[in-house]
């Protein structure tokens, strides 16, 4: 009889394998008390984050991060202490790309999961979270019943798998020249083959434009018809990126086979259509918005990336300083009168209007919404979409709003003298009406209001407050450094006077693989709050000018924009020509 191996090893392993997740149960340190012993979190700032996450449904983590009370590192660490687990600087590891064949691609790009390597046949993996066990017993089914967990930062291992697994580049082109090798001459031709066949290679190109723009942040996929190709951009940021340049005699192709995700019909060509596509991009589901439009060299398609987690951000991420922080969630809390939030379009209005929405959603609050389209659908609102092709319009769905006995109502813009006059009459019998308006700054709106034939003492009587907005981008983290020689031009623009440099150091992006080399990744508001007080009610009803409003309101306590902007220079968030950018080229401060 052949001697028995000896499975002492072995079962030793099994045993501190079962013992993990008995050690995840097992009562430990709390998260916070971690952070707070590390003196990197306050025991105020805890109780805030513990309110935040039982409100919106939060782990204390996902809250302390939302309201940037800690960085993603940190709270990843204090839980590796917690859990008893070893932290992973993935940025200094060189050891999973030679090991990222022990995982199936598809396991890690779902639930991003990397291989660290195999030692005494035990299988090391890094995640994000340790209580994702039906990752582990996924991996122990699949590949090897012997895991051994350490953690990252989420955001480090999407950066890990974009940078080193993702080949889309590579894969676009290699499409385009086989597509570019089979397809006919004739552009109608190319676009007949798409719509009949399924298998065409046309449709993996499309899939690989729309991955690639999801994993790179894109809020809009623009494919722009030129006379001898078609441009594909991104919009990262607000701010528009080249990305491939498609053989003109695929235009045909690339927009039938849009227009045929996203159902619209694809033998009219003559006139503007909408249409929507929903598709699953690393296990998030994800809505893109489809907008054709006729140009001079064919249809223009624009794509917006409709992200459910964009909107549900919490009203502390949108970027408020303190004080205008606890004055927005006073008047968003009033019975009754009218908000509106003002700026141009892309400056993150609906996003505000959403995250305030979401505070005030409560079982014992009844919530409508008229939108012009419904982009984002929430549990608890009755949100109707306005149709104007068969009469639905914004007034007849605020018509009908009064009659459902709303306690908040959202009109997605004040556009005519009708609208204006309902939603002004809804906040007068005791509504709170939230709306967007299309003003440089918050003064503007009492003017625009009138000028649009509303009556002054009407205005006068039922606006609680204006907010202007724009959104400005943040430096990268990853690559923020010291501006040592700060453009002076910019200084003379935002008002910088030399008294005011001493100490004070500005911040630029370098450029890394995380933003793309742009030196910025992600963005937030700078705001103009401006509440309305008996002066400024008595001035409205006279008929002031803007001039005067904005004056009255300054000294009311009203910050400008640029001002506001000032504030997150000195912070170190964003850059002086950011800020021009945005504040400044409005003439925010001239005095007129």
């Amino acid at each position: 009889m052949p001697p028995q191996p000896d499975r002492r090893v072995d079962r030793k392993t099994k045993l501190a394998l079962l013992d993990q997740p008995e050690r995840m149960a097992r009562k430990h340190k709390k998260l916070g008390e971690i952070l707070v012993g590390w003196n990197i979190l306050t025991a105020k700032a805890l109780g805030d984050a513990l309110t935040y996450a039982t409100e919106h449904n939060r782990r204390i983590g996902e809250a302390l991060v939302e309201l940037e009370l800690c960085k993603e590192e940190d709270v990843c660490k204090a839980l590796a202490t917690q859990f008893e687990m070893k932290y992973i600087e993935l940025d200094q590891t060189t050891e999973i790309r030679t090991n990222l064949h022990l995982i199936p691609e598809k396991i890690i790009r779902e639930h991003r999961v990397l291989p660290l390597g195999e030692e005494n046949g035990r299988l090391k993996v890094v995640v994000s979270d340790p209580l994702d066990l039906e990752t582990m017993d996924l991996l122990r089914f699949r590949l090897n019943p012997n895991i051994e967990v350490s953690l990252a930062p989420p955001s480090k291992i999407q950066r890990f798998i974009d940078v080193f697994m993702s080949k889309v580049q590579s894969q676009l082109g290699d499409t385009m020249a086989s597509i570019d090798h089979d397809l006919p001459e004739d552009e109608d031709a190319i676009g007949a083959a798409v719509a009949e066949d399924g298998d065409a290679p046309i449709i993996k190109l499309i899939n690989q434009i729309i991955s690639e723009a999801v994993r790179t942040r894109a809020s809009d996929i623009h494919v722009e018809p030129m006379g001898d190709r078609v441009r594909v951009r991104y919009r990262i940021d607000g701010v528009c990126h080249n990305r491939e340049q498609i053989p003109k005699k695929l235009q045909g192709a690339v927009n039938t086979r849009l227009k045929l995700m996203s159902g619209i019909d694809i033998s009219e060509k003559r006139i503007p259509q909408d249409g929507r596509i929903k598709l699953a991009i690393s296990g998030q589901d994800i809505d893109f918005r489809v907008s054709s439009c006729p140009s001079t060299h064919g249809e223009s398609i624009v794509l917006r990336v409709l992200r459910p987690d964009a909107v549900r951000v919490g009203i502390q991420a949108l970027g408020f300083e303190e004080d205008d922080y606890q004055t927005f969630m006073k008047i968003i809390k009033r019975p009754n009168g009218i908000f509106l939030v003002t700026g141009p379009t892309g400056s993150g209005k609906t996003t505000t209007l959403y995250a305030a929405l979401q505070e005030l959603n409560r079982p014992d609050k009844k919530i409508i919404t008229a939108e012009d389209p419904v982009e984002y659908n929430f549990s608890g609102m009755n949100q109707c979409r306005v149709r104007e092709e068969i009469g639905l319009s914004f007034a007849k769905i605020l018509r009908a709003m009064l009659r459902q006995a709303p306690n908040i109502i959202l009109v997605g813009e004040i556009r005519d003298l009708e609208v204006g006059e309902v939603a002004i009459q809804a906040a007068l019998t005791g509504h709170l009406v939230f709306s967007t308006l299309h003003t440089n700054d918050a003064p503007s709106a009492i003017t625009r209001l009138i000028d649009m034939g509303v009556k002054p003492f009407l205005v006068a009587s039922s606006i609680q407050a204006v907010m202007a907005q724009r959104l400005v981008r943040i430096i990268c983290e990853e690559c923020k450094e010291d501006d040592p020689s700060p453009d002076p031009k910019m200084l003379r623009v935002l008002g910088f006077k030399p008294e005011d440099l001493g100490g004070l150091k500005f911040k630029r992006g370098a450029g890394c693989k995380r933003c793309n080399g742009t030196g910025f990744r992600g963005r937030k508001g700078i705001f103009e709050l401006m509440t309305m007080t008996n002066e400024l009610r008595d001035l409205a009803f006279n008929r002031a000018s803007t001039g005067q409003l904005r004056r009255a309101a300054a000294a009311g306590g009203m910050r400008p924009l640029l001002e506001d902007g000032k504030r997150k220079i000195h912070r170190g968030l964003t850059t002086l020509a950011e800020v021009a950018r945005h504040a400044q080229a409005e003439g925010i401060l001239i005095d007129e």
